[in-house]
């Protein structure tokens, strides 16, 4: 689905090899890459870094460079520079491992959108060797987490980068750790890039990847750099944190690059911050012996650095608030470290640890929410910070997540032209929503990705069927044991989709609560209802673990007591690929947290680009999202954000209430659907959700609410194009 600006009779597969002193790389031109590289490292700093823990960029969704490529036909070639680069494309068996939860897939969406609007940004974050984990999934047993390895070397459009000084031998920075006596331990990481190239070849945002997965790294070191959400012990994953942000500044300075403002998507890299207030306060001090500084030239350093960080939270939820017992920092980090997080990362609720959230809060120039709800929620949990924090409501990357069969429906009407360069140009789908022909179109493109998502799910329920005797799993779906060629499931039947994390806040097994209920609506309307879910749980989060089998348990009841009417179907390792499938085939998309404990929620809006109504709790991007009920349905509790409960404890969840909700709404959202006097209803909320939403939840329209915060200085012509996204919505309002 992706386009670009290259005249294909002029264009040559050669002009995408570039090359400078850190290597020679594939996918944009020499011209490309040099005029990102000064952008980078130009002395006035205009550039913005992007902290983030993980980046999902899966090139199974969004691969500008392989589209191109196949357009022209040239998925071969005799010349022997170009011939290996293809051949690793089209055919390398590796790609960067995507993680179970939305921040590193908002953060790969993020940066595709700098990379369209041509922002000056650099990313960096930290390369596992082992990824997150493999889900197998058992009907007895539940989630089997699976330890899987990946080759960055195998990897296509990644890039071990070389050290100028040292010709054929890899760039390493150098990471200072200490022990709980001061003593000084040097470890080592090699930096990979991949670049987050644009859909028209012609800018690139560099993705920095820090991997200290190299022989002579102490062993604590190595441990952590295995895998992502380490949680076996507080160590490695306070040591995690460190090395991520700890390693932020040596390779800014091996790369030259000049960047005067830092953005932290969430606090995980915060680290950084102790290393530029130590830095601030060697230069007052004018000597290196900073555990001399006195508590008020701490604070005025951290003044100074907080005008260089810009700071991104995406949770209420406490779990995900980064705290280390104190003890445990003691370990490994220097006694003057420790004085700055005794004065600055200090937590009131548990005075035995350092509050790394309460550090990022402390140190930036400005806080942002990821929506509107989760503004006030952050306002209610961090009220001595409440005057600067502010919202920016997350988004998506539309070329990334608007189905192939949507983009050649939006490509076919003048009225949606340029959408893929500008994706507030979809309000104009409010003028088709009378058009005959847009709307039997729409019809056909969804019922197109209808049949490609149930082909996937048909072929993995039969696959399941014949390795049960092959293999010691048994299916993770009891229609594995009905399925056959004559009882494939149908893509026209009522599909709602469910695809997230599996945490117990995020309650997946909840409009499973009274299955008696559920099943008499299917049964006494002839209503057949196929749901799919998929997710992962954190390996050591065993209460998520427990809804995955939850689910798994609810198949066959529901199957029979509705009489074969309802079907509760589990997708094992969800990643981007499956869920692309879900979000344009269903349709019907579900969401249903406890609110107000969702940040924002992503997968929601994935489903609202292709069209597809919500049915789903008014929490996180839902509100501003819902539209009065133009674009779908509400359920469940509503109560006002200062009565809020946060608790995550399994009897404050609000099962009977909320499902009880569901159970209310359900049948007019099947009637709408089904009812052929009033089905144009159901395609006129499709339609508003194109016209509404695509231009709100986007990442374009979001990368320019955050230029706001960013102080860079752009070119007239492009400062004037970003006005207009962020002219598209104001989350603040």
């Amino acid at each position: 689905m992706q386009q670009n600006t290259h005249t294909d009779s002029n264009f040559d597969v050669s002009d995408l090899i570039a090359k400078n002193q850190f290597g020679t790389f594939f996918g944009v031109s020499q011209q490309t890459l040099d005029k990102v590289w000064k952008n980078l490292t130009t002395p006035d700093g205009n550039s913005v870094v992007y902290i983030s823990m993980e980046i999902g960029a899966d090139p199974d969704v969004f691969h500008p460079i392989k589209s191109k490529l196949m357009t022209l036909e040239k998925t071969d070639s005799k010349d022997t520079r170009l011939k290996s680069y293809i051949k690793k494309l089209f055919h390398g068996p590796e790609k960067i491992p995507c993680y179970g939860g939305g921040l590193g897939v908002l953060a790969g969406d993020t940066l595709k959108s700098f990379a369209d609007c041509r922002v000056p940004v650099v990313a960096v974050s930290l390369l596992y060797r082992q990824g997150y984990f493999s889900q197998i999934v058992d009907s007895k047993i539940g989630q089997i987490a699976q330890t899987v390895a990946w080759y960055p070397e195998k990897t296509p459009g990644l890039y071990l980068l070389q050290d100028p000084k040292n010709p054929g031998k890899p760039l390493q920075i150098q990471v200072p750790f200490f022990n709980e006596y001061d003593h000084e331990t040097m470890a080592s990481a090699q930096v990979w890039m991949k670049m987050e190239v644009n859909h028209t070849l012609d800018f690139f945002v560099p993705e920095l990847l820090l991997d200290f997965s190299l022989a002579g790294n102490p062993a604590p070191i190595l441990d952590a750099a295995g895998q992502l959400y380490n949680s076996k012990s507080s160590i490695i994953k306070a040591t995690q944190r460190r090395m991520l942000g700890t390693g932020i500044l040596p390779v800014l300075q091996a790369l030259g690059i000049t960047s005067h403002t830092l953005h932290l998507n969430e606090q995980h890299g915060v680290v950084v911050a102790l290393q530029l207030i130590a830095e601030e306060i060697m230069k007052k001090l004018k000597h290196s012996e900073i555990t001399q500084a006195t508590d008020k030239q701490i604070e005025s350093a951290a003044k100074t650095v907080a005008k260089k960080l810009v700071y991104t939270i995406h949770t209420p939820v406490k779990a995900g608030h980064d705290r280390f017992n104190k003890s445990v920092y003691a370990g490994i980090s220097h006694q003057s470290c420790r004085h700055i997080l005794e004065l600055l990362a200090h937590d009131e609720e548990a005075p035995h640890s350092y509050n790394f959230t309460t550090l990022a809060m402390r140190v930036n120039r400005g806080a942002n929410s990821v929506s509107r709800l989760h503004r006030d929620v952050t306002h209610k949990q961090f009220p001595e910070f409440a005057d600067k924090i502010t919202a920016i409501t997350n988004g998506v990357h539309h070329l990334t997540w608007i189905s192939d069969a949507r983009a050649e429906l939006f490509d076919s009407f003048q009225e949606l032209n340029d959408w893929r360069n500008n994706p507030g140009v979809l309000k104009n789908a409010e003028k088709l929503k009378g058009d005959s022909r847009f709307r039997t179109y729409f019809l056909r493109a969804w019922e197109q990705d209808s049949a490609t998502l149930y082909d996937y799910v048909n072929a993995m329920l039969l696959q399941h069927r014949n390795q049960m005797t092959s293999t010691w799993i048994d299916p993770p779906n009891f229609y594995s044991n009905i399925i056959d060629n004559n009882t494939k499931l149908h893509h026209k039947t009522f599909t709602v989709g469910f695809a997230r994390r599996f945490s117990t806040y995020k309650r997946a097994d909840l409009i499973f609560d009274n299955l008696e209920t559920l099943c008499k609506i299917a049964t006494d309307n002839n209503w057949p209802i196929n749901f799919l879910f998929a997710g992962k749980a954190h390996p050591a989060d065993e209460p998520g673990k427990s809804v995955i089998k939850l689910i798994l348990d609810y198949q066959k009841d529901l199957h029979e007591q509705s009489n074969g009417l309802l079907n509760l179907i589990f997708i094992p390792n969800y990643d981007m690929h499956i869920a692309k499938l879900m979000v344009a085939g269903v349709h019907i998309w579900l969401n249903n947290p406890k609110r107000p404990l969702e940040a924002s929620g992503t997968s929601g809006m994935k489903a609202a680009l292709n069209g597809v109504p919500n049915l789903s709790i008014m929490d996180g991007w839902w509100v501003e999202g819902y539209h009065n009920g133009l674009t779908g349905w509400k359920f469940g509790h509503e109560g006002p954000v200062d009565e809020a409960n946060l608790s995550e404890s399994p009897d404050e969840l609000l099962y009977a209430e909320d499902s009880a909700s569901f159970y209310e709404i359900l049948p007019a959202v099947l009637e709408e659907f089904h009812n052929k006097d009033s089905s144009s209803d159901f395609l006129d909320k499709a339609i508003m959700n194109l016209s509404l939403n695509v231009p709100i939840f986007n990442t374009h329209r979001m990368a320019a609410e955050y230029l706001n915060k960013y102080d860079l200085k752009l070119p007239s012509a492009q400062k004037s194009r970003m006005n207009k996204f962020a002219k598209l919505y104001n989350s603040n309002a």
